[in-house]
């Protein structure tokens, strides 16, 4: 038991960095971010598997010695309560004044009446009872112990759940625009962390569409610019060709689909260009997710790419939801973190070759400048509908207004309703063990020298006492008459 205490604790202990650092399962756009933002520490936290912290090797080590533990603990208990539930209650001791709770009383009954008196009683307060020539034992409270052992065996089966789902669940994330939608298929996941007994041919072939995302902001007061609300309006399809169903999805209320459920994280924009080449071909007419840079105004940046373009061109932009002019009125600043005047800037503009068709992999969020000449713009902020043409005839770029993206992630748990039915009776069994006392009572009852019965009632209780002792001593004592005072007849 001590080993699984410290277990737990180093479980609890081993989880505080998943909620210090940006987990991969959860939010991997604020991973990118943190690389970003710390070039040499970040690779060192990922050598630690910090941001994965519960699919690291260590967390699996202490994972899996806790289960072991917990097995190691409950298996020898519950042999003892078997063993404890078939013997008999133990003999009364010899000396009850020993005892933290004893009393000793006259009776004009019989010793046998007494014992048989007290059997009932105990047996109407579902003791077990076992007779010993002139005394009864009685015991009662196993549900202590039971409750304990359910409890613990309760936490193996969430812990086997929980592998359970580690093993034959998956979980994926994406970043989804307003219009778009995405099938479940691993090339669509930005990243897909399969259980090791998961074959990506069998996931559900479910659809799934955002038609429209929705946030509010509190507009008013000292809580301006907090979030009030997420709303997303979707629509899926269990299977190709099936009835297509429509759900609104918020923060903590997921759509369930195929028994895999997919999270609203978190949002951002996606502002749209047109751009046109030195030929006068539109090669990019779309929107492009940016990355929150400040997550109380969702000023954002992100990269534009055209390599349709005659020469290739890419972009280093800038987006404020709500552009308003700084304090020194030199530079644009985002003052709300809804599109009340979404502007774009152009902060770097390039042509040449954009790396792509090299077959190395490319961050979108990432422009590599190395074969590239850097065009010099105008570094203006472009409402809606407004066009910056390039030098040199290389074309231009138009800013044609904007959509919102949802970071979202699809979560299949098998173990998920065995861990909550686990957790449950893991409560249940708690409650009982702590509610419960080990109880033993004993009664012995011999003949005395004025020819009334000694009966003697000694009580143990495992843990705190209870009130039970008094009341059970209350009923077997036998009401003596009321003294009758000096002078007055007895009627």
């Amino acid at each position: 038991m001590r080993t699984a205490l410290i277990l737990l604790f180093l479980v609890a202990l081993a989880s505080v960095p998943g909620s210090i650092f940006p987990q991969r399962g959860q939010s991997p756009e604020r991973v990118a971010q943190y690389f970003e933002e710390h070039e040499k520490l970040a690779p060192w936290l990922d050598r630690l598997s910090l941001f994965d912290v519960f699919a690291a090797p260590w967390f699996a080590a202490i994972y899996l010695l806790l289960f072991v533990s917990l097995a190691g603990c409950v298996l020898p208990r519950s042999w003892q309560l078997l063993q404890n539930l078939r013997s008999r209650p133990p003999a009364a001791p010899k000396r009850f004044t020993r005892l933290p709770q004893h009393a000793e009383f006259s009776s004009a009954e019989t010793p046998e009446r007494v014992l048989e008196q007290a059997r009932e009683k105990l047996r109407g307060r579902r003791f077990r009872l076992a007779s010993d020539g002139g005394s009864v034992s009685a015991e009662k409270g196993y549900l202590h112990e039971a409750g304990n052992l359910v409890f613990h065996v309760a936490l193996l089966a969430l812990i086997f759940s929980v592998g359970l789902g580690a093993m034959f669940g998956y979980r994926g994330n994406l970043l989804l625009t307003e219009g778009n939608g995405f099938s479940n298929s691993v090339s669509y996941y930005a990243e897909y962390n399969p259980g090791h007994m998961v074959d990506p041919e069998d996931l559900a072939p479910f659809q799934v569409t955002l038609e429209d995302f929705e946030a509010t902001f509190v507009s008013s007061g000292a809580q301006t610019g907090q979030a009030r609300e997420f709303t997303a309006r979707m629509t899926y399809r269990e299977e190709p060709g099936s009835a297509e169903r429509s759900e609104t999805v918020r923060v903590n209320h997921p759509l369930e689909v195929s028994g895999a459920k997919i999270y609203l994280l978190g949002h951002g924009y996606a502002p749209t260009f047109k751009v046109t080449d030195s030929k006068g071909n539109v090669v990019f007419d779309d929107a492009v997710q940016f990355l929150p840079m400040d997550s109380a105004t969702l000023a954002s940046e992100g990269v534009l790419k055209a390599p349709d373009a005659e020469p290739q061109l890419g972009f280093q932009m800038m987006f404020w939801p709500t552009a308003a002019p700084s304090h020194d009125g030199r530079s644009v600043v985002s003052s709300f973190p809804g599109a009340l005047n979404p502007m774009a800037a152009v902060i770097g503009a390039f042509k040449g070759d954009l790396g792509m068709d090299s077959g190395v992999p490319q961050s979108v969020y990432k422009l590599d400048a190395e074969k590239l000449e850097m065009l010099k713009t105008e570094r203006k902020a472009m409402a809606v509908g407004e066009t910056l043409k390039l030098p040199d005839g290389a074309g231009e770029i138009a800013f044609t207004g904007y959509k919102e993206y949802v970071s979202l992630t699809v979560n299949y748990d098998p173990g998920r309703v065995p861990a909550l039915v686990s957790a449950t009776l893991a409560i249940a069994g708690l409650v009982v063990s702590l509610m419960t006392r080990r109880r033993r009572v004993w009664v012995r009852a011999s003949a005395g020298e004025d020819g009334r019965t000694v009966v003697e009632v000694g009580g143990l209780t495992l843990g705190t006492p209870t009130g039970e002792f008094d009341d059970l001593l209350r009923d077997l004592r036998p009401e003596e008459p009321e003294p009758v005072p000096a002078g007055k007849i007895k009627e």
